[in-house]
């Protein structure tokens, strides 16, 4: 069943598209500020736009790991300077906050105290630390950022400096430290640590991007011989550490003791696209993983159980949403509230990723099942855009739905800014895929 949720969009959705009739969509949704991603002076990104009655979600603050989504997204589609500016100033961030790295790696501070780690969470106007008690341990955040520094360095679509990559080069000290392999963090969602295969591969495709920077890059006699900014001995065996423990795990997300372990989460489809870190048969079998046990009709899920937006989640005090994932089952527990399978919330940042994947498959291979997949997907992202109706007004992007008695409805994180930019990567990946069909 294919739900479609704007009456306009509804009209222009198909099952064979054109390349005209893509390019027609995405002006459609840029007429009507779909695509509008509002940005601060220094070129980071809210996570969503809020209003007074969504303002408690925390989401007008800056996160690390939705903002290189976006650098990522303004990259695709050629709007380069955005993207540069944006990861020029998240390197500001971390270098005026080195003292996070360098009290890890000294061992000053206890790792395990995740107010004690680099904040991935931070106020985008003065790029200072957020007061709260957040889970900030998240590897991939980090990992995320490091793949995407390094990979506009290696291009050359951005200057570097000698500081600049020994900041790079704490992030490496900093993994070695935490032994990242077989750290618990608290990953993409920001919940119970646990040793998660979606941040391990994160990590790794971030150290092998710069591993190919410094073997790409012409050495200057400032770097040459400089072990504080480059150990490919180092970066070797951290890269191979990540490799073994990963296919351990994989295709869980993780295999620790209940309540840890995890069988299927959606997060893992990031390894294989943008960061193309998985691929061939273990690509083959998450993606049919997520797509057998986790699509819904409205979306698809993050983890079977997920409490975060799950059904009459307003019933959940505004301070006990967006706090602690435990703090979270507390209540539900105080509540006596028992999360049933298929009342979780379904997410709009999958669809257009699985878009891409399979995007991607037929540019490599012409193959037709894998361009009929790949419209397929693109049509349930389009579908997931809200109707004129909709209290968040018309033809916006949100962030999940979710039960709200019996129908879905969308979340209050609307437009989710990260949905957008996964939304214009899938219609970018279709119109290179038509460029090459016709």
């Amino acid at each position: 069943m294919m739900i479609i949720h704007n009456q306009t969009i509804g009209q222009l959705i198909t099952s064979d598209y054109s390349l005209s009739h893509i390019q027609g969509i995405t002006q459609l949704l840029e007429q009507h500020k779909t695509f509008e991603f509002p940005r601060l002076d220094n070129g980071l990104f809210p996570a969503a736009v809020v209003i007074s009655d969504t303002e408690y979600t925390g989401y007008s603050n800056v996160w690390v790991r939705d903002n290189i989504y976006l650098a990522y997204t303004h990259y695709v589609c050629g709007q380069i300077q955005i993207a540069v500016k944006t990861v020029h100033t998240l390197m500001q961030y971390f270098q005026t906050h080195r003292s996070r790295f360098l009290n890890i790696i000294a061992g000053q501070v206890d790792k395990d105290e995740m107010m004690q780690r680099p904040h991935i969470r931070f106020q985008g106007e003065t790029l200072a630390e957020i007061d709260q008690e957040w889970n900030h341990g998240q590897n991939d955040a980090l990992g995320y950022f490091v793949w995407f520094y390094c990979k506009l360095v290696r291009e050359k679509r951005l200057n570097t400096t000698i500081e600049q990559l020994e900041t790079i080069s704490l992030f490496v000290a900093y993994f070695h430290t935490i032994e990242y392999w077989q750290d618990e963090d608290s990953g993409h969602w920001e919940e119970e640590t646990k040793i998660e295969a979606s941040s391990i591969g994160v990590v790794i495709a971030g150290l092998t991007e710069f591993k190919r920077l410094f073997q790409e890059l012409p050495l200057t006699n400032d770097l040459k011989g400089n072990d504080t900014v480059i150990n490919l001995e180092l970066i070797n065996e951290l890269i191979a550490k990540g490799k073994e423990e990963l296919a351990k795990i994989l295709p869980s997300e993780c295999i620790q003791e209940q309540p840890k372990q995890r069988r299927y989460d959606s997060a893992l489809l990031f390894l294989i696209y943008p960061l193309q870190m998985i691929k061939g048969e273990m690509a083959e079998r998450i993606l049919n993983d997520v797509i057998e046990n986790l699509k819904g009709d409205y979306g698809i899920r993050r983890y079977l159980k997920d409490s975060f937006w799950c059904k009459n989640y307003k019933e959940v005090p505004s301070e006990i949403r967006t706090t602690l994932s435990t703090d979270r089952e507390q209540w539900f527990k105080e509540n006596n509230r028992e999360l049933q399978l298929g009342e979780e919330a379904q997410w709009c940042i999958f669809d257009p990723i699985i878009s891409a994947i399979f995007g991607v498959k037929f540019q490599q291979t012409q193959e037709k099942n894998y361009l009929e997949q790949q419209t397929y997907y693109l049509n349930r992202s389009l579908g997931q855009i809200t109707a004129s109706d909709s209290p968040f007004g018309g033809f916006k992007c949100p962030e999940l739905y979710y039960l709200e008695k019996e129908a879905y409805v969308p979340g209050d994180a609307t437009p989710l800014l990260w949905t957008q930019a996964n939304l214009r990567v899938a219609l970018e990946m279709m119109k290179r895929s038509l460029s090459i069909d016709h």
